[in-house]
């Protein structure tokens, strides 16, 4: 192991480039790994929110399209559109408490919408990664239409 650290800064000498785009990489992870951390909201796999709504029943929020809620979504869930959400909505200061976890097709626009419920203030806030894809995938229960 001495032998590798001590040809180490002649490696780097040669290599300065690769050297370089390491230390970026590294830098890089470090800095997404510490932005996770402290965003505020969590993500959940579907099992993991199965639990949370056997445990707690969180306000599930599906931010999909009318039409595409309509085909399929977890069951318990309300609709939101993107474009009306609005965390900062007087019926929703109610349950800032309370447990919310948002979702969408794919967990794009869902992990935006935790970060702004994160900003308005509610305490307990979680997205689904992969979003509706995601627990389709897991083969959880879907509900159709309103």
């Amino acid at each position: 192991m001495s032998d590798i650290l001590h040809r180490l800064p002649e490696f780097i000498g040669n290599h300065l480039v690769l050297a370089m785009l390491f230390a970026g990489v590294l830098v890089a992870l470090i800095g997404n790994e510490f932005s996770r951390l402290f965003r505020g909201y969590r993500e959940l796999t579907p099992a993991a929110l199965t639990q949370l709504i056997n445990r707690e029943s969180p306000l599930l929020v599906d931010l999909s399209a009318a039409a595409d809620f309509d085909k399929a979504h977890i069951p318990g869930a309300r609709n939101v559109q993107v474009s009306q959400f609005d965390p900062e909505n007087k019926d929703l200061a109610p349950v800032k408490e309370r447990p919310v976890a948002v979702y969408c097709r794919t967990g794009t626009a869902s992990a935006q919408a935790a970060a702004r419920l994160v900003k308005a203030g509610f305490k307990q806030v979680f997205w689904l990664g992969g979003g509706l894809a995601a627990w389709r995938e897991a083969n959880l229960p879907v509900a159709k239409g309103r």
